[in-house]
């Protein structure tokens, strides 16, 4: 390894596969680990593509100090002061573009569409992906029946296309990175089966810089990311330790620094210990 873990003052961790697994709930041996961190002067943030509203509580389990990354960092906000450090949405026009596309008649009955607009979510009908997410999630979505017109008024901070067909997920994601660059939207999949678009300057490693840099004046030699899937992959590139999950995709492993046990084996309290406490 060629940081010195000592140098590491900032620690960034996932939730879902991370952090939380089938439970939906972080476990006592990682929220120990954390707290042993934190007792080294080491801050701990979050960084997810959930809502706000539904990872506030993972946040609050932690007892971070540091604003919330959510959305992949399209939202950044700091729970106790409630001041909105960054918020990037998806371009009004480039959103009912993807609608249009989603709402392909050989594409439309295969897939649930979110919108997230003010940390809201709505969505055309109440589907079974849909109900499932929001147990999930711990979020009532709001059907409307045509999401165009929430977009008469709004611009989303995230667009979420769901199908439990990883195929289906897989080709919606290679034909759109083939139809957008990067500079116009930050495509990306969270888990095999969420498709998602968010503004192109979007991602879980600039949101870290931010918190990193220009927060709190640390370099990426000071911080550690832990992450599971292939929405961590910027900010496990940016930071001087990048964990993966041993349940990440293997391309996703591929470019971490280290692979911890999966998440049902308390992977990331196994990094934390590895990295920061031994």
């Amino acid at each position: 390894m060629t940081i010195a873990t000592k140098e590491i003052k900032l620690l960034v961790v996932d939730i879902d596969g991370t952090i939380a697994g089938e439970s939906n709930n972080i476990s006592e041996s990682v929220k120990q680990a954390i707290t042993a961190a934190q007792a080294r002067a080491i801050k701990v943030a979050i960084a997810t593509g959930r809502m706000y509203r539904s990872a506030l509580r993972f946040h609050q389990d932690i007892g971070s100090t540091l604003p919330l990354i959510a959305y992949q960092g399209a939202w950044i906000q700091d729970p106790t002061s409630q001041q909105i450090h960054q918020h990037l949405p998806v371009p009004r026009e480039i959103a009912q573009k993807l609608l249009d596309y989603f709402e392909q008649p050989e594409l439309r009955s295969l897939l649930s569409v979110h919108f997230y607009i003010n940390d809201q979510l709505y969505v055309r009908e109440i589907t079974t992906e849909t109900q499932i997410y929001s147990q999930r999630s711990g979020i009532n979505p709001i059907p409307v029946g045509d999401l165009r017109q929430v977009l008469n008024t709004n611009e989303p901070t995230k667009v979420l296309a769901l199908c439990n067909d990883t195929n289906i997920i897989d080709n919606l994601l290679g034909s759109l990175r083939s139809q957008y660059t990067p500079a116009e939207l930050y495509l990306t999949k969270s888990i095999a089966t969420f498709f998602e678009a968010t503004n192109p300057f979007v991602n879980k490693g600039a949101a870290v810089r931010y918190i990193a840099e220009e927060m709190l004046g640390l370099q990426s030699s000071n911080v550690m990311t832990i992450g599971d899937n292939f929405n961590d992959v910027e900010m496990l590139e940016y930071a001087g330790i990048g964990v993966a999950m041993g349940n990440a995709p293997s391309k996703v492993q591929a470019i971490a620094q280290w692979v911890a046990p999966s998440v049902e084996q308390d992977g990331a309290a196994v990094a934390i210990e590895k990295f920061l406490l031994s």
